[in-house]
């Protein structure tokens, strides 16, 4: 092939490359960005849908950050969540991980990430409408579990009581081994190379000390990846409070991201919903940027060695 004929044929080839990455551009920019940028731009607009827009500048922004009784209670009530699943999830899935990868028998292992990846095609909202009733109802499993062991003093509406509806909303999922953030953890602990471990029986480092001294050092980067999307999640997430409590009693589990909603298509207030959601957006930036430089890899521990 000549020359001129191989350029040719790599500029094909090129132009096809650049046409194939052009469409998941151009649907996220279409369903993506322009949306996003919409939502900045009438953040400063005060509207309803289908009505006129009127320019109010930061006015939105300061009613939420300052006015609005609502706005700092239910950052306090999405911090509480958020840093619960953080706990649970960077913690109980990783051992059950490691409990599953101990056991000698291949098959036993297979059976038991079948297992744990049932829950996953479950839906959520199915898995929400069990927890509100049959597992927290005035008759559910956890009152009558009370009634039944003589703790009759302890029963209640545990999410119609506003000193309980918060923690019992934490709590649904309970025993937090979700099949996804297990297999993520399973996957990176069978990828431990097998020179590391048996280094490690060698210097006596077994058992719960190699499991801190060295599993979790080689899980880093799942462990990152279930941080983001945890924070993330917890942040911008709400539809399972808008089925099990709708953000009551009173306001005792709303949060922001429920906040946003009601105001958006129950209140028709727009431009101060499109507010709330740029103040979300710019905290899940924040927190991301944080967890991505402070928050180190495997590999990039490895790499600065």
């Amino acid at each position: 092939m000549s020359r001129s004929g191989f350029s040719a044929h790599r500029l094909r080839a090129t132009l096809a490359c650049y046409a194939i990455v052009a469409i998941p551009v151009l649907l996220l920019t279409v369903f993506i960005y322009i949306p996003v940028i919409w939502a900045f731009t009438k953040s400063l607009y005060q509207f309803e849908i289908g009505g006129e827009s009127t320019f109010v500048g930061l006015a939105n922004y300061k009613e939420f950050l300052t006015k609005d009784p609502v706005a700092w209670p239910s950052l306090g009530h999405m911090v509480f969540l958020t840093l619960f699943a953080v706990c649970v999830r960077l913690s109980i899935p990783l051992v059950v991980a490691k409990l599953v990868l101990s056991i000698p028998a291949e098959r036993w292992r297979y059976i038991y990430r079948i297992v744990f990846l049932i829950p996953i095609v479950v839906p959520g909202v199915a898995v929400q409408l069990i927890w509100s009733g049959l597992i927290y109802a005035e008759n559910g499993l956890v009152n009558e579990t009370l009634r039944a062991v003589g703790l009759d003093s302890l029963v209640r509406g545990w999410l119609s009581d506003p000193n309980t509806a918060l923690p019992a909303v934490a709590l649904i999922g309970l025993p937090f081994v979700g099949g996804f953030e297990v297999l993520i953890y399973y996957a990176g602990l069978s990828n431990i190379p097998e020179s590391v471990n048996e280094a490690a029986r060698l210097e006596g480092c077994v058992g719960i000390r190699k499991f801190f001294l060295i599993d979790i050092p080689m899980v880093l980067s799942q462990l990152k990846l279930i941080l983001i999307l945890t924070l993330i999640g917890g942040v911008q997430g709400f539809q399972g409070l808008f089925i099990v409590t709708r953000g009551g009693p009173g306001f005792e589990t709303t949060v922001p991201g429920l906040w946003m909603y009601f105001n958006a298509f129950s209140f028709q207030r727009m431009g101060y919903a499109c507010a709330i959601g740029v103040c979300l957006f710019v905290l899940i930036f924040g927190l991301t940027v944080l967890n991505m430089k402070y928050f180190r890899s495997t590999e990039e521990l490895e790499g600065g060695r």
